[in-house]
């Protein structure tokens, strides 16, 4: 959609200049190592009840008290200013609630009587955001809290204390929301959400702020572009009518080509549209500029599930099988035991039961690409590029060119794991998700890919832990372009975990027996297949089978343009 275009009226101008420091308007209106995205509401429509001020006699003890649950008032701003009531006037002027977030468990609280003037709190914390908005899980760790007070006309104020706020596990999601700083993958065809948590009352400002003054996230700079030049910045977010916003930049922005405006104006819309906001229009010094957005890859789905089952491969629309051209005949000649479709159905990328990964081409041909032992299911990015690697050798990523070129070794992949059961890149190719064990523990990792001039990858940037997993993996895939979903299971049952890359986590029990997990659509995050053929979908919180037969349940990586 085009910008508004046009020059603004001399009152419009002063009006904006006027409204820029209100640029963040209020609205109104089980964790499991993270919070449960059931908990975290649907919009920004809340209604914050302010905490209560400091009262008159308050014990250093209550002082202490009020103050972190004055955590949960961010305020006009989110500057926290009542909070910052139970505060010394010198303290006051230097305490920084941006610094961060401690999101603990409540019943784990103890306030400790004072002593020469100093209060701690022990706490247990589950998770942390950081100044940036980055969320972390914390492996429920205990942490001590001190506060220095001192008395100001005669009442307890705290003087000393640490940057930030502690909200615990239930509030949290009410407080902050996750939104999406977007930015380009290095082709420039998809666009690529980074997760982040900011006060619902302040997001805009934070989105636009934080896309375009700060730095990328330091496990995905190398693997993802902005569009925005260097010396480009953000210098006001104001509020137009409805949910629509201006944002007006530095005027190094004017010496930016069209195609790269068009891009900044891309990057900036979809990163809002994340905080609610309908319409952005970009100016310099508040005269409008003329954009557009650019077109953009989808990494959306097919609706129906890719299955081979004795009548053949392909989408399985209802007692019907849509094959894939030239693709189900290699598919049906191979008996694969796992296969992945890429996002063009050209190629598809398979494991055989002898252990062997193939690639299969859309004149039914293929070739044997990697017959290393224990590798466990390959992966196709949206290059056409095949990722496979041996269980027990995490570090032996190899990526198979399209053109039949000796493999490339992937540098830095999951340093200290011990084994690996299963890799996925993202559907925009930017990011790889595994199910690693090191140090004797399994968790699901995530790494940026780096990418050369050639968008070969040439290495894995440093991984992230997100969420430890339960009994052994049987799987994983990519849910959408922000959550991953592993399959495991023990003696006591199978999980399915659901985790927002960057954000909070949720488990729900599945029927017994399931082995294989692959993405859904907006109707059911999930499909799962049981061992003995039965395909299951998630309808909220429980799983309903829906076809029977089914000897493999295939993962896409897209759709064709």
């Amino acid at each position: 959609m085009t910008a508004r275009r046009g020059i603004l009226s001399l009152i419009v101008a002063v009006l904006a200049i006027a409204l820029t420091a209100c640029a963040g308007l209020p609205t109104s209106g089980k964790v499991n190592y993270g919070l449960s995205t059931a908990d975290t509401p649907d919009s920004e429509d809340v209604t914050f009840l302010l905490p209560d001020s400091p009262q008159p006699g308050a014990t250093p003890e209550q002082i202490v008290e009020g103050f972190i649950r004055a955590g949960s008032g961010p305020g006009l701003g989110a500057r926290w200013e009542r909070a910052r009531e139970f505060l010394t006037p010198d303290f006051a002027d230097v305490w920084d609630p941006g610094a961060g977030v401690t999101v603990d468990v409540f019943e784990d609280r103890v306030y400790t009587e004072p002593s020469e003037g100093v209060v701690s709190l022990s706490l247990t914390a589950a998770a942390t955001v950081d100044a940036k908005g980055m969320y972390e899980r914390s492996a429920l760790a205990a942490q001590t809290l001190p506060f220095e007070l001192e008395q100001v006309d005669g009442e307890w104020r705290i003087s000393a204390a640490f940057d930030g706020v502690v909200l615990d596990r239930e509030q949290f999601p009410r407080v902050f929301h996750n939104y999406s700083l977007t930015y380009f993958d290095p082709s420039w065809q998809f666009l690529v959400p980074d997760t982040r948590w900011f006060p619902t009352t302040n997001a805009v400002r934070e989105v636009a702020f934080r896309l375009v003054n700060d730095p990328r996230s330091e496990w995905l700079a190398e693997s993802v572009v902005s569009a925005f030049p260097e010396g480009v910045e953000v210098l006001a977010v104001v509020p137009q009518a409805g949910n629509s916003y201006e944002i007006d930049l530095s005027v190094a922005a004017l010496s930016a080509d069209a195609a790269t405006l068009d891009r900044m104006y891309t990057q900036l819309r979809s990163s809002l549209a994340t905080a609610g906001v309908s319409d952005v229009e970009l100016t310099v010094q508040s005269a409008p500029i003329d954009v557009d957005t650019v077109a953009v890859r989808s990494t959306r789905i097919q609706g129906a599930p890719l299955v081979l089952t004795e009548e053949g491969f392909g989408f399985l629309v209802g007692d019907e099988l849509e094959p894939v051209q030239g693709i189900s005949e290699g598919v049906q000649e191979l008996a694969p035991v796992a296969v992945q479709l890429g996002a063009d159905r050209t190629m598809a990328a398979a494991r055989l039961a002898g252990g062997e990964v193939a690639r299969i081409r859309d004149d039914a041909t293929y070739d044997v690409i990697d017959s290393r032992a224990g590798l466990v299911d390959p992966s196709i990015d949206p290059f056409g590029m095949v990722w496979t690697v041996p269980r027990n050798q995490p570090s032996a990523v190899k990526v198979h060119l399209v053109d039949g070129l000796a493999p490339i070794d992937v540098v830095n992949a999951f340093p200290g794991a011990t084994s690996v059961s299963s890799l996925t890149v993202s559907r925009d190719g930017t990011r790889v998700a595994a199910v690693v064990t090191a140090g004797g523990r399994t968790a699901l990792w995530v790494a940026g890919v780096i990418r050369d001039a050639d968008l070969v990858p040439i290495r894995l940037g440093d991984p992230i832990a997100l969420s430890p997993v339960a009994g052994t993996g049987r799987g994983a895939a990519w849910l959408d372009d922000l959550s991953v979903g592993v399959l495991s299971g023990d003696s006591e049952g199978t999980t399915v975990l659901e985790q927002v890359v960057g954000g909070t986590s949720s488990t729900s029990s599945a029927p017994a027996g399931m082995v294989a997990i692959a993405g859904g659509t907006s109707l059911s995050s999930a499909r799962l297949r049981a061992d003995d053929g039965t395909l299951s979908v998630k309808r909220g919180t429980s799983w309903q089978p829906t076809a029977t037969g089914v000897l493999v349940l295939a993962t896409q990586q897209g759709s064709p343009e």
